[in-house]
């Protein structure tokens, strides 16, 4: 069964941010630790700020906020919206899964879904994840996804992200 996906709207934004809780403190507690994720889903995923950004790429035509749900219950969601320096490509802000539908397809079909309603946008989808998240790792390179380079992350010192991209 594929899960039902969708354009995310205002109401959704608890669901998502307790889908960005689990998969968060499943995938990054072991690599920057249980406290610098707290911290950071409690900045990054505010009520308000989800609120806005669901409402923001429902009215753009070159962004999306998708959330997929299986028997109507949200279970992934993606983000993804202009890069900021390159026109021609989309970044892909966020594609996170509830940890207990990890290899069941969520992440897949919502992949899916962003490369074809963006596809008429963009050249390129490009992302970065954590080098040491062993579990996005895998899912961005059986995607397709080509490793581009590396850089410093932005949340904790010494953590590197690998870098990538795909044409749409």
């Amino acid at each position: 069964m594929s899960p039902d996906v969708r354009c995310a709207v205002p109401d959704d934004a608890t669901a998502i941010r307790d889908i960005a809780r689990e998969s968060w403190h499943a995938a990054y507690d072991p690599i920057i630790g249980e406290e610098t994720v707290t911290e950071t889903i409690d900045r990054w995923y505010t009520l308000e700020d989800l609120e806005a950004s669901i409402v923001e790429a429902r009215a753009r035509e070159d962004a999306v906020f998708l959330i997929a749900e299986e028997a109507d219950e949200p279970v992934g969601f993606a983000h993804t919206g202009p890069h900021r320096e390159r026109p021609a490509v989309a970044s892909l802000n966020r594609i996170y899964v509830r940890p207990d539908w990890w290899g069941e397809g969520i992440g897949t079909a919502l992949l899916k879904r962003v490369q074809d309603t963006l596809h008429s946008e963009y050249d390129r989808l490009y992302l970065a994840v954590l080098a040491d998240n062993e579990v996005g790792v895998s899912f961005y390179e059986s995607a397709g996804f080509e490793r581009t380079g590396t850089q410093d992350s932005d949340l904790k010192p010494e953590v590197t992200e690998y870098v990538y991209e795909k044409p749409l």
